[in-house]
């Protein structure tokens, strides 16, 4: 059994979160490769609505950094946490929304990589959540803190993969219903 097989039978098991990671326009400005990243995680919500329900967004210090970027709100519901913590795993309501839902997986994307998504990731490993990191979905402000905090989260056990990759996971199968639409947001 290879790794993708491992990953597709973890994610058809267990109940998924989408965790987006702080993606406010005063912290997203000097961050290496930000178009793309607002593409695919724009991508990621807009499947992540048609497959998926759990959508948890985080605020790092809104009074200060402002509040998520409008066109990165989901339309369908999500459950936002404002936070001075750099860790998610710090927050209890963070951790009783996940228990209450029984939430397993979490699929986490936003910035920055090696600040607030890395101690999050490394957290919930600890916590026993099965950590599913989605690389071009995320960065830094520099290339080498976001590819070095990437090695230090898979080297600890979480998940590396992509925008493209992630979605595909998600959906299963072309014969689904929703197939359409879906491949519609990934050539997009």
């Amino acid at each position: 059994m290879n790794d993708q097989e491992i990953s597709s039978d973890k994610l058809s098991s267990k109940v998924n979160a989408l965790i987006i990671i702080d993606i406010q326009e005063k912290i997203i400005r000097p961050i290496f490769n930000k178009n793309s990243i607002i593409k695919n995680i724009k991508k990621l919500i807009n499947a992540y609505q048609i497959l998926e329900e759990n959508i948890f967004i985080s605020e790092q210090n809104p009074l200060k950094l402002g509040e998520t970027i409008p066109e990165l709100l989901p339309k369908a519901q999500f459950k936002k946490i404002e936070k001075m913590v750099f860790s998610l795993a710090n927050i209890q309501d963070f951790l009783n929304e996940l228990k209450n839902k029984k939430i397993s997986n979490l699929i986490v994307c936003g910035i920055e990589t090696h600040i607030c998504i890395q101690q999050t990731a490394l957290d919930c490993l600890q916590k026993g959540f099965e950590v599913i990191l989605i690389s071009d979905a995320m960065g830094s402000r520099n290339r080498v803190d976001h590819d070095i905090a990437l090695q230090r989260m898979n080297q600890s056990g979480a998940i590396l993969t992509t925008t493209e990759s992630i979605i595909f996971e998600l959906c299963k199968t072309a014969d689904r219903k929703e197939f359409k639409e879906i491949r519609n947001i990934i050539m997009s």
